[in-house]
């Protein structure tokens, strides 16, 4: 920022094991989304070292972290980030697009993971004309489309009211329990954190916690 060089990040350390659901948590500007763009290959590190899946990816080209984004890592925010103008299937296929797939096999898995989510029934509805859950279920759909071992969910109830929040968790709980994704998600209700199994939490760039979470 000018001629102030900012840390986002201090000295990070961690691992997180294959299934795990993890909680990262903290204040606004305590690093958690510098952390999320680069483990999600959207960003790199200015310095040190990120393994994915036993890979060095912290010094690859853009053309290998994005190829890394397509068939490795599913994305929700907590905007939902969907097109208006297409409807629940289309928005699900859009990430398949981009992976070779069939006109055909994009409508099948994309049918799939909408009944994964329990949309099936809202495939062909437009964005306007679902509630804020069903949206929040179709990103997530989108997120599993590509048969991906990773979702990062970056505030994924931050839009949502209580309720529905808590059938958007119990949702990635169940894809964490018996689809065996991993889960890194973003949060700053403790409420919503107690759902994973891990909570981290940071302050100023650094760890100040990582504890399991007791249900």
């Amino acid at each position: 920022m000018g001629d102030v060089e900012v840390h986002a990040l201090q000295g990070v350390s961690f691992s997180v094991d294959r299934g795990e659901f993890l909680s990262i948590m903290g204040a606004s500007g305590s690093g958690k989304s510098t952390l999320m763009n680069i483990i999600g290959c959207l960003d790199v590190p200015t310095e040190g070292r990120y393994f994915l899946d036993g890979r060095d990816v912290s010094r690859l080209r853009a053309d290998q972290l994005a190829d890394i984004r397509k068939y490795t890592i599913g994305f929700v925010f907590q905007g939902f980030n969907l097109l208006s103008r297409m409807s629940a299937l289309e928005n699900v296929e859009l990430p398949m697009v981009y992976n070779g797939f069939s006109s055909r096999e994009r409508k099948e898995r994309a049918m799939e993971a909408l009944k994964v989510v329990g949309l099936e029934d809202r495939a062909f509805h437009q964005p306007q004309q679902l509630s804020g859950g069903q949206q929040q279920r179709v990103a997530i759909a989108r997120a599993l489309a590509n048969d991906a071992p990773l979702i990062l969910a970056d505030e994924p109830t931050g839009n949502l009211d209580t309720h529905t929040s808590v059938e958007v968790m119990s949702l990635f709980s169940r894809l964490n329990s018996e689809k065996g994704r991993t889960i890194i998600m973003v949060t700053h209700e403790a409420d919503i954190a107690k759902f994973g199994n891990r909570a981290v939490t940071f302050r100023d760039g650094q760890i100040i916690n990582d504890e399991k979470v007791v249900s």
